[in-house]
């Protein structure tokens, strides 16, 4: 059901989203009066807090943690500044412009620690502080384990961008397997600029950005049928990519970049026309990437990235079509327990990262002379 989130319920989240960790009167005297957190998105969050006690309050700690998916739990803890004294007012900014930002629809949960002269210690309790961009007014659509958020364009606009969604879902489920294991949002800006103005030092050809480890994405679409369309393959990309991550997370090893990139190509549908011309024109060349050079980041060179791209894809739809979908499957779960590339190659298909290389590109050919 579309629902629109005026700017009362906005003002009321956000103060939500702001509770105090909950305020402590301690019969020692150590008392925390008020704390808030206020997020100046994206580039500011700015906790406050003001106490009193009987004696100096002489230490105050700042514990905070960001809420996403880890294989450890980690709390960063900072050490306050201030005049010791009995009655203590104090902020501490977190400036995202130095560590990098936060993307909208996250959140961070913080607690703060207390100690005074008389060595009286207060802890108060965790409270969260929701990361949002409250330059739009958002409105929003829910189906299954994804919600879509948009504020620009009318309901068709957002209906269409969610049947995309859906039907990603059901096409990574039918070639791999894999399905969604956590909720996603997903935040549809009304263009590029204004997704870029959501992050910090963003790349002048950002489109769109999945924020894996937060189930998150963001992506600037116009309410056009150009951008509509091109909006659609971006959504089933960054959606594939998010998915697989969290099949297959693990504290040991990331997926090579051709599968990774190779699954999220096979989710926009058939490759376009760009792509099969850097395909033909590097067989003819005989300048084709091994499969081994393509499991670590792709060149910033537009060609050679081009390239790398269009042949993941070729991989990949030559694993599914020879081998099926449960192998497929089966493969991701081995990178789930960590395995190495030829490792978890050899224990599924029976070849490493070379023996898969011969086979597709004798595949690849095959269909070549065919056509």
């Amino acid at each position: 059901m579309i629902k629109k989130i005026v700017l009362s319920v906005l003002i009321i989240c956000f103060l939500l989203g702001m509770l105090s960790p909950g305020l402590v009167k301690a019969d020692s005297g150590l008392n925390v009066l008020s704390s808030m957190a206020e997020m100046d998105f994206p580039a500011r969050l700015i906790f406050s807090l003001s106490a009193e006690s009987d004696t100096n309050i002489t230490d105050i700690r700042l514990s905070y943690r960001v809420d996403r998916m880890e294989h450890a739990k980690i709390t960063s803890e900072v050490f306050i500044k201030f005049v010791p004294s009995t009655s203590v007012v104090t902020e501490w900014v977190w400036d995202m412009r130095k560590t990098g930002g936060l993307p909208p629809g996250s959140s961070v949960t913080y607690w703060w620690t207390l100690t005074d002269a008389g060595d009286n210690r207060v802890e108060t309790a965790p409270a969260r502080v929701s990361i949002e961009d409250r330059r739009y007014d958002w409105r929003s659509i829910t189906e299954g384990k994804v919600t879509l958020y948009w504020y620009k364009g009318d309901d068709s606009f957002a209906k269409e961008l969610m049947k995309a969604t859906q039907g990603a879902l059901t096409k990574l489920v039918e070639d791999t397997g894999a399905e969604l294991e956590k909720p996603v949002s997903i935040y549809i800006y009304a263009n590029s600029q204004d997704l870029r103005g959501s992050m910090i030092f963003p790349q002048e050809w950002t489109g769109g950005v999945a924020f894996t480890r937060y189930g998150i994405i963001a992506i600037g679409i116009e309410p056009n049928v150009y951008d509509l369309d091109w909006g659609k393959r971006v959504i089933a990309h960054e959606l594939t990519h998010l998915v697989i991550h969290q099949v297959t997370f693990n504290p040991y090893n990331d997926l090579p970049t051709w599968l990774d990139e190779g699954l999220a190509m096979n989710a926009e549908g058939e490759l376009q026309s760009s792509f099969v011309a850097a395909l033909n024109k590097a067989d003819a060349e005989n300048t084709l990437i091994t499969v081994r050079s393509l499991s670590s980041p792709f060149s910033a060179y537009a060609d050679e990235s081009l390239l790398a791209y269009a042949q993941s894809y070729m991989i990949l739809k030559y694993l599914v079509d020879e081998y099926g979908r449960e192998k497929m499957f089966e493969l991701l779960n081995t990178f789930r327990q960590g395995s190495g590339y030829d490792e978890a190659l050899e224990k599924v298909y029976g070849f490493d990262m070379d023996g898969l290389d011969a086979l597709w590109r004798a595949d690849f050919e095959e269909a070549a002379v065919s056509s």
